[in-house]
């Protein structure tokens, strides 16, 4: 036999395998989202913050010390790129749960969908990656379509699609960083260094507002629930990065999408308008589009690259 090892009659391939995971870790991401919109109900920001990050922080870190993430002290480089990575993060998650508790779900998930584009442009202008005209066109339309999604000077406009939007901005900074990190940085250690930054600000801003609503039945088991989902799709996004062709994975996180729209219609009674809706497809299709062509090229790279007989 040649190539991949003999698996057993029925079992998943590396790549199925791999879009289940990415699935799942969506579907834990989408789960935590509408949890703590239903908390935003009752509690303030930096509170959710603060109690969400505390469980998280405790299931990473129990994870990342049972896999001996913790044994590796990164270099001072990678102390650098850590603290940049955190800051993409911290950004991200305060300007998306600003937007996320102040209009629908699915609008603001829809937005974030513009992420893989903003990553392709941003590494080619910083990163100097190489980006044909094909994919600067699956760009612009995308970008395009989170325009129609947010819809600046109309009467429909929210203003805090911006919010949205500057999340993705964050996002890309902290991908961007992480593109950069070395591979001996554990996975883990990085997640868990995150979520204790989120715990910490969450802690911070408790301290400089004075807020602090009780703590009900309901929001408790509301923000326990999200630091589970939460660590769930922290430890499935892991474990995709460990399973067959990232090219084939990656278009299923738009299954994310799928999640908000579910969850804000039967959670909280949010029905999409057509243009989100018209918005959403645009992103989604010019994303798919630019994974294509990122595996086109991939593969082109490859097959020049392999040496010819004679």
């Amino acid at each position: 036999m040649t190539g991949d090892r003999a698996k057993a009659p029925g079992a998943l391939s590396d790549n199925v395998r791999g879009a289940l995971l990415m699935m799942g870790s969506m579907a834990g991401f989408g789960i935590n989202d509408a949890l703590i919109k239903l908390a935003s109900a009752e509690l303030a920001l930096f509170q959710i913050l603060l109690l969400r990050g505390l469980g998280a922080s405790v299931l990473i870190a129990c994870l990342a010390f049972a896999m001996g993430a913790y044994r590796h002290f990164p270099a001072r480089r990678d102390w650098a790129v850590l603290g940049l990575r955190t800051v993409g993060e911290v950004g991200a998650t305060l300007c998306f749960l600003t937007a996320l508790f102040n209009m629908p779900i699915a609008n603001a998930t829809a937005i974030l969908q513009a992420l893989p584009l903003a990553v392709t442009l941003a590494g080619a202008l910083f990163l100097g990656e190489v980006v044909g005209w094909r994919r600067y066109l699956a760009i612009a339309a995308g970008f395009t379509g989170v325009l129609i999604i947010v819809r600046p000077g109309v009467e429909g406009f929210n203003s805090y699609a911006l919010y949205a939007l500057a999340a993705v901005g964050f996002v890309t900074l902290r991908d961007l960083a992480t593109s950069k990190l070395s591979r001996a940085v554990p996975s883990l250690l990085a997640a868990s260094l995150t979520a204790v930054a989120i715990t910490l600000v969450g802690a911070g801003g408790v301290a400089i507002t004075g807020v602090w609503a009780p703590v009900t039945v309901g929001g408790g088991w509301a923000l326990a629930g999200a630091a589970v989902f939460i660590f769930a799709g922290y430890l499935f996004s892991i474990m995709t990065m460990r399973q067959g062709d990232i090219s084939f994975i990656a278009p299923f996180r738009y299954s994310n999408l799928i999640w908000a729209i579910g969850l804000g219609y039967f959670v909280f009674a949010e029905v999409p308008d057509r243009w989100m809706l018209i918005g959403a497809t645009v992103v989604v299709g010019t994303g798919l589009y630019a994974f294509h062509r990122e595996r086109v090229r991939a593969r082109t790279l490859a097959l020049a690259s392999t040496p010819r007989a004679g």
